[in-house]
């Protein structure tokens, strides 16, 4: 019996060895013919020369945002997205200098030639200035007011060793001769403009007799430094004309009376207002896709901009909130996806839970500028929800 349990013993072994040795083969054959994983990431991108990139993430479904500095226009895509495949999307950023001469800057006949980022104007003999727009001064000079009284003086003189001499008062320069001359108003605001000289006054310059005063447009204040203005606020000081149900926002000069309202319902997709600036989305059915995929919640913001804003410049942020005890996303996706000059704008990742949207590109007012940024949570690369900020910009027609 015993030498018949380890002859059966014996058996069980070399069949156990022989299955073990069949399936480390099945294994090997089965990894030979398991097809390499898909791509996690694309090449890396370099900033265009004369230009700026935004983003540093090369991971599938990362985008990469560039820009090109002042005196440059872009050539190719704004934003790239990296595609499950390993190559991105668009085409190569470049930028190239913008033609100062292409519009023509100089007046009267003057010769344009190209600088870098700036232009120069070959005047003709009888004209001046910065684009050849003053006339060669001849005496008297052209700024001088000789209609108004008050703008001309008695010339201060006096007979010293046997020779008359004469001067003006600050602010009034000698015409004429030494024997009839007059002393006439010097008009700083034309002087300073046609010189290039350092500016005046922050929006207008006003000559009064031997000296010059500033005045700012409606809606500001002059500041005691006499030539800054800033802003009024008419909506804290209750001096807008808003209705009840709208809200006042104040801008450059002026205010806003602004009404968000929430989009109309579509299918099983319906918002109610949860705060005057904020709509959230009614529950959705379970087997309702599409208003899953719909955005969560829509937000309204207003800001007010100076004309040329400097760039880059960060205009607005976008966060994640967890509620306590509940698990947050692991991973955001950030998007422009609606409003008008949307190429002015790129959204960045500021942090892990932070977006940011960037002014790339300079805007001159006075206009208004709508910008859709969308955020999307993921939580082990499933979507959870969708959060939708809308921005309207007012740009003010001054750059104070």
């Amino acid at each position: 019996m015993q030498q018949l349990l380890k002859g059966q013993e014996t058996r069980f072994s070399e069949g156990l060895r022989t299955v073990r040795s069949r399936l480390s083969t099945i294994h090997a054959s089965l990894a030979k013919a398991t097809p390499e994983p898909p791509v996690a990431a694309c090449p890396a991108l370099q900033a265009p020369v004369d230009g700026r990139k935004f983003g540093t993430k090369y991971l599938v479904d990362h985008e990469i945002h560039f820009a090109c500095d002042p005196g440059f226009q872009l050539l190719g895509s704004s934003t790239r997205i990296c595609q499950a495949n390993g190559s991105w999307t668009g085409q190569e950023a470049r930028c190239a200098e913008i033609s100062e001469c292409s519009s023509s800057p100089c007046q009267n006949g003057g010769t344009c030639l190209e600088g870098l980022n700036h232009f120069k104007c070959l005047c003709p003999p009888q004209w001046t200035g910065i684009t050849c727009q003053y006339q060669v001064q001849t005496a008297p000079p052209t700024w001088s007011v000789t209609d108004d009284p008050a703008f001309s003086r008695q010339p201060h003189c006096a007979q010293i060793a046997q020779t008359q001499q004469c001067s003006c008062d600050p602010g009034f320069h000698m015409s004429g001769t030494a024997s009839n001359g007059i002393c006439r108003d010097l008009n700083e605001c034309e002087v300073y403009q046609q010189q290039g000289g350092p500016r005046l006054c922050a929006h207008t310059c006003v000559n009064i007799p031997g000296s010059f005063h500033c005045s700012c447009p409606a809606g500001y204040i002059l500041l005691g430094d006499g030539k800054s203005c800033e802003d009024i606020d008419e909506c804290s000081l209750s001096q807008d004309n808003c209705t009840s149900g709208s809200t006042c926002i104040n801008t450059g000069g002026g205010f806003q009376c602004v009404t968000p309202q929430c989009p109309l319902a579509a299918g099983n997709i319906s918002y109610v207002k949860t705060s005057p600036f904020q709509c959230e989305r009614n529950p959705c059915p379970m087997e309702s896709r599409s208003c899953h995929q719909a955005p969560k919640t829509i937000s309204f913001h207003y800001l007010p901009l100076p004309s040329k804003l400097q760039t880059p410049a960060p205009l607005f942020r976008m966060a994640t909130a967890v509620a306590p005890g509940r698990p947050g996303p692991d991973s955001l996706r950030f998007g422009i996806v609606g409003g008008n000059n949307r190429g002015h704008f790129v959204v960045q990742r500021s942090d892990r839970h932070t977006g940011e949207l960037l002014l790339v590109q300079s805007l001159q007012g006075p206009r208004t500028i709508h910008v859709d940024v969308d955020m999307a949570e993921y939580l082990d690369r499933v979507f959870q929800a969708k959060h939708l900020s809308k921005i309207t910009l007012f740009v003010s027609a001054y750059e104070f």
